[in-house]
C-alpha cells in the first residue's frame, strides 16, 4: 500500500516546476566543500583528544558529545560524494577518505554505487531498495529493535575491516561473501551487493586495504596494553553514539509506508520528510542537507548548501495547493509520532507455514 499518491496534473506541475525554479542552484561550490570538511574533522578530532585525554569528567563528556556529532556530521558528506560528478568538487573524495573515511571506518566505496539504487524509480520502496524497509507497516518491537543494532555499528565495522577485510584477500569465496553483504551502508538485510565496477575496483581495494591495516591497528594495540581499556571504550561508545543517531535520523527521513510495490517519483517525494526552519535541532542530527530529505528526493542534484535557498524559493513561488508543502513537518517529534502511531499495538506477522 503506498502512502499519497499525486494527481497526474499536480505531479507533472511539481516536477517541471520545481527544476525550473531551482536550475540556477544546482552548482556545486568546492569551497563551501572543503570548508565545511576541514571544520568538521578539526571538530571530530578535537572532541575526540578531550575525551581521551582530558582529566575531569566534566570535560570528557561534553568533549564525547562533540565527536560524536562532528564525527556523524563528517560521515554525512558520504552521501553528498554519492551525488557528485567527477569535477564537481576536485579531489573531494580523497579527502573525505583521508579525513575521516579511512579513520572512523566508513570508506566512500561503501555507499557509493549502493546509493543510488536507493533513488531509482523502479527500486525506491520495494525488496531491492538497499536503503528502505516498510516499518510503518511492521510492529513496535522491530522499530526499537532497527534503533538498537545501530549501537553495535563499531563492533560491526571492526568485524568488517580487521577480520573479514584480511579474510577476503586471502579467500575468494569470503571475498564474494563480503561484498555481497558486508560492504554496503543498507538498512535491508535483504540487500545483496553485487560486484564493483572495473572502475571502481582499483579505488575500492585501497581503501579495504587501508581500512583493514588500521581497523587491525586499533584492535592490536588495544590487546596489547598500547591502548588502554578505558580509551578503547571511549572510541567504541562515541561510534555507537554516532550510529544510533544516524539511525534515530533514518526513522524521519521518510514515512517507511510502502510495502514493496513500484512508486512514482511523485510517491517517492510523499513518502520523504523534510523538517526546515524555524527547527533548530536538525542542523545537529540532519546536517549536510539532510533535513531537506523530501527536496533532495525531489532534486536529487542539488548540493546540500543550496537546499535551504531551494526550499525558501519552492516554498514562496509554488501555489499554496502544491503538494510541495505537505511533504514539511515542524520537527522530529510529529514525524516519529506519525510513524509510532502506525505500528503502535500491531501485532507481528504470522509466520509463514
Amino acid at each position: 500500500m503506498k502512502a499519497e499518491t499525486l494527481s497526474p496534473a499536480h505531479a507533472n506541475r511539481l516536477i517541471g516546476d520545481a527544476h525550473k525554479i531551482c536550475a540556477d542552484l544546482a552548482k556545486a561550490s568546492p569551497r563551501t566543500y572543503w570548508t565545511d570538511l576541514v571544520a568538521t574533522a578539526c571538530f571530530a578530532y578535537g572532541g575526540l583528544a578531550i575525551l581521551l585525554l582530558a582529566g575531569p569528567l566534566a570535560l570528557r563528556l561534553p568533549g564525547g558529545v562533540v565527536a560524536v556529532l562532528a564525527i556523524y556530521r563528517g560521515v554525512s558528506f558520504i552521501h553528498e560524494i554519492s551525488h557528485l560528478r567527477k569535477d564537481d568538487v576536485p579531489g573531494f573524495k580523497t579527502g573525505y577518505n583521508i579525513l575521516i573515511g579511512v579513520p572512523f571506518l566508513v570508506p566512500s566505496f561503501l555507499y557509493e554505487g549502493v546509493h543510488n539504487l536507493h533513488h531509482a524509480k523502479s527500486r525506491y520502496g520495494t525488496a531491492e531498495d538497499p536503503e528502505y524497509l516498510p516499518l510503518a507497516r511492521q510492529t513496535i518491537w522491530h522499530v526499537a529493535a532497527f534503533v538498537a543494532i545501530a549501537l553495535l555499528t563499531p563492533v560491526g565495522l571492526l568485524i568488517r575491516f580487521a577480520v573479514l577485510g584480511p579474510l577476503s584477500f586471502l579467500f575468494p569465496a569470503v571475498r564474494r561473501m563480503t561484498t555481497e553483504r558486508f560492504s554496503a551502508l543498507a538498512i535491508n538485510p535483504a540487500f545483496r551487493r553485487e560486484e564493483p565496477t572495473a572502475s571502481q575496483k582499483r579505488l575500492w581495494r585501497i581503501l579495504d586495504a587501508l581500512c583493514s591495516a588500521w581497523a587491525l591497528g586499533f584492535v592490536s594495540a588495544a590487546l596489547s596494553g598500547l591502548v588502554s581499556g578505558g580509551a578503547f571504550l571511549s572510541v567504541m561508545l562515541v561510534g555507537s553514539g554516532v550510529g544510533a543517531v544516524n539511525q534515530v535520523r533514518t526513522l524521519a527521513a521518510h514515512h517507511w509506508e510502502n510495502e514493496g510495490e513500484e512508486m512514482t517519483a511523485e510517491e517517492q517525494f510523499l513518502d520523504s520528510v523534510t523538517v526546515p526552519p524555524p527547527a533548530t535541532l536538525p542542523v545537529l542530527w540532519a546536517p549536510v542537507g539532510l533535513r531537506y530529505h523530501a527536496l533532495h528526493h525531489l532534486l536529487p542534484r542539488l548540493p546540500y548548501h543550496n537546499l535551504g535557498a531551494a526550499h525558501q524559493r519552492l516554498c514562496r513561488m509554488l501555489p499554496a495547493d502544491s503538494p510541495y508543502h505537505s511533504a514539511s513537518h515542524r520537527g522530529f517529534l510529529p514525524v516519529l509520532g506519525r510513524l509510532l502511531g502506525q505500528v503502535r499495538g500491531k501485532p507481528a506477522a504470522a509466520p509463514a507455514e
